[in-house]
């Protein structure tokens, strides 16, 4: 061997790190369809046929519940408990990983275990929250692929109330583990952790101006700065924030007031040390840490030593035991500003009585010094707030059951409707924020309804269009939205300017009497609409071929519909109709993958829709764009073929349209969009698109069109899974 060859690398250098740039790095303004396939089987190690929601079923539940309450007062010497009892810390770990839920599209939340991978392991506020996932190892390993890892992080928290004195109100079990991270949620544009919150703002004094979708104030954090804003203490400013980023996860002021009293009712805060010496976090340490992040060369087996958050202390008297202690320090006490060991800005109360302070987290022969963050003195001296609190003080029992049902809600809140819950602690109450259904028939005559429907006078783009509206609101992100309910013909989507609303009311008033005359849900009418047009444009194009259909969907009503929760499930672009409410800075094709990806689908099931959908003439107010056929209505290939031809030019005409222009003779032959031309300007979807532009592809397209148009019709079919 010539030993100018020794020092060479065998593998491609750089190729399997981040350190080589990626395409998106290379050609920034490519659109990037990562986030259509960030969970692809491929990276399941469970298998393909593995079903998780089957095999938690036989989960002795109770024999997991012992083995987690018996884990909070196991203290290990590596990472010792607080008072001997881990409970703080598991609710610590439950509440981050549910806490990055935000309400604008349902993305974030404990549902998948994503705390697992970075960033979210990583975050400064997830500050050693690696060794409560390493304390609860264990019991997963014990329980094996029947417990997840996402059931079994907020489930820690849930008995660590439990342990210490809290009635909860129910837990459920069901929620599916990711197996790799989920690098396509945005989190926000900051380069560095805990970048000023002015970067998020318009106006970081106005908090409603923070970037949507996001909730929290800083890059890293939760919620929202615990020192106050951008770090300078001001409770009044610091309950403005507060308000707004628990109103991004859909908390009122009454649960935000019971989350942060009952948080904080328990527990402590660690910060009695020197912060600059801890290790990086998980993601960047080195490779004999296993994992492991901010090492403390001076922890010496002592929880009083540890540092996380850099704020030292905890809020109660007893920080293990669930009580209004929390009540009697902050409004039994004036405060002022203090630091802490690890030079952190936080209160402290003035002339506290001995008998009040807490003892040492290692030495209980110790007394300590409480501490209240920026954000506790909100509630003292915002006025709603303090009026809450006040309340809670006068009824102890109120406060108990707010504080569970509004855990619960945190917890719960992405694992989608009731009839998704799992295990003997689920609770049986509908609650207006699951979204209730009732169940429908299932037993009317289908073909009759598909008759009637058919002979309504209605035409084919009206009947799927319609049915599209009615189903595409559906996120996977946490299950909310779908054509089940027909919450259509409700207030606010029958408002909905992308619902076309005189149209809309047009269509229902053919719809409706159908579904009182055979006994069938208008939610189910509506879909088997759609499903009518869609065999009539097959058959248009040549093919008979009956759309799969399952009956059994339920009508809400405005009772069970949570109106100002539903606004954020309004479209403001649907690339599959071809419209946007307004222009935005993003562009159109990205936010046609945003919505397509909280659908469900993937890059060929878009693929595959879209052209359908342009050739059936479904577009928003019948525009002419991106219908590529001199056949509409016909589910033809016409819309490829056409895109694909090199006997055509594209010129632009607009921000966002263009003509296309036959190349000799120079007539405008059709009009389309940026979400048009991207099928053939992107090489992977345009990979698709040849896939259906090619002579054979007729009933490929017509059936793959029909597979895709189900699964967005059953999305929100819990029961037939």
């Amino acid at each position: 061997m010539d030993g100018n060859d020794m020092g060479k690398c065998p593998v491609m250098h750089g190729g399997l790190t981040e350190s080589g740039k990626s395409v998106t790095e290379w050609w920034p303004k490519a659109l990037n369809l990562d986030i259509l396939h960030q969970h692809d089987r491929k990276t399941n190690p469970l298998g393909a046929d593995f079903d998780y929601r089957k095999e938690v079923k036989g989960l002795d539940f109770e024999a997991v519940k012992a083995d987690v309450k018996a884990l909070m007062t196991d203290s290990q010497d590596w990472w010792p408990a607080d008072y001997g009892h881990y409970g703080g810390l598991m609710i610590r770990l439950a509440w981050h990983a549910a806490g990055t839920y935000r309400l604008a599209d349902g993305r974030g939340g404990g549902g998948t275990g994503n705390i697992r991978f970075a960033p979210l392991n990583s975050w400064p506020d997830n500050g050693n929250l690696d060794k409560a996932r390493r304390l609860l190892w264990p019991v997963k390993k014990k329980y094996g692929n029947k417990l997840s890892w996402a059931d079994l992080i907020l489930l820690s928290g849930t008995i660590a109330y439990e342990d210490m004195g809290l009635k909860t109100y129910g837990f459920s079990f069901g929620r599916e583990d990711i197996w790799h991270p989920e690098k396509d949620t945005y989190w926000g544009a900051e380069k560095e952790w805990l970048a000023p919150s002015d970067t998020r703002y318009d106006d970081v004094s106005k908090p409603s101006t923070m970037e949507n979708p996001l909730a929290a104030v800083q890059m890293g954090l939760i919620y929202v700065n615990p020192q106050g804003v951008n770090g300078q203490p001001d409770p009044l400013k610091t309950a403005e924030q507060v308000r707004e980023t628990f109103a991004r996860m859909a908390m009122d002021d009454e649960e935000t007031a019971a989350l942060t009293c009952g948080g904080h009712t328990v527990g402590k805060a660690h910060g009695n040390g020197d912060a600059e010496a801890l290790g990086a976090e998980p993601e960047g340490a080195d490779i004999e840490a296993q994992g492991f992040g901010w090492l403390n060369p001076h922890l010496d087996g002592k929880a009083t030593n540890a540092v996380t958050s850099g704020l030292e202390g905890a809020w109660t008297t007893e920080p293990t035991k669930w009580d209004m202690g929390y009540f009697k320090l902050l409004f039994g006490y004036e405060w002022e500003l203090t630091k802490s060991p690890a030079g952190a800005n936080q209160w402290r109360p003035i002339d506290i009585r001995q008998e009040d302070m807490p003892v040492d987290p290692t030495d209980a022969s110790k007394r300590v010094m409480p501490m209240m963050t920026d954000a506790d003195m909100a509630m003292k001296v915002d006025p709603a707030y303090r009026a809450i609190c006040e309340k809670f003080m006068a009824d102890p029992a109120y406060f108990d059951d707010c504080f569970a049902r509004a855990w619960f809600k945190l917890t719960h809140r992405d694992l989608g409707p009731r009839t998704r819950y799992i295990g003997p602690d689920a609770p049986q109450e509908d609650l207006v924020w699951q979204d209730p259904i009732p169940a429908g028939k299932a037993d009317y005559d289908v073909a009759a309804v598909k008759a009637k429907i058919a002979a309504a006078g209605l035409s084919l783009a009206d009947m799927v269009a319609t049915a599209w509206d009615s189903a595409r609101t559906f996120r996977q992100s946490d299950y909310r939205g779908g054509a089940n309910g027909a919450r259509i013909r409700l207030a606010p989507q029958k408002d909905w300017e992308g619902n076309e609303p005189a149209r809309l009311a047009r269509v229902l008033a053919a719809l409706e009497p159908i579904a009182a005359e055979t006994g069938a849900s208008v939610a189910d009418v509506i879909v088997l609409a759609g499903n009518v047009g869609v065999e009539q444009a097959a058959k248009a194009a040549g093919f008979d071929i009956e759309v799969p259909f399952a009956p059994g969907r339920g009508d809400a009503s405005d009772e069970m519909t949570d109106a100002d929760s539903f606004s954020v499930l309004e479209p403001l672009a649907d690339g599959f109709r071809n419209w946007l409410k307004t222009d935005y800075v993003v562009q159109p094709e990205e936010m046609l993958l945003d919505r397509a990806q909280l659908m469900g689908l993937t890059g060929p099931e878009m693929t595959c829709l879209l052209g359908g959908m342009r050739v059936m003439g479904t577009n928003h107010g019948g525009t002419a764009h991106g219908v590529f056929t001199d056949r509409a209505g016909a589910l033809t290939t016409d819309f490829f073929t056409t895109l694909t031809d090199m006997g055509y030019k594209w010129d632009p005409t607009g921000r966002n349209t263009y003509n296309i222009v036959d190349r000799k003779t120079g007539a405008v032959k059709h009009t389309a969009t940026r979400v048009d031309l991207v099928f053939g300007s992107n090489s992977i979807l345009r990979a698709y698109a040849e896939v259906y532009a090619q002579d054979d592809a007729s009933e490929k397209f017509v059936r793959d069109f029909v597979a895709a148009w189900s699964k967005v019709m059953n999305a929100d079919r819990y029961d037939l899974a």
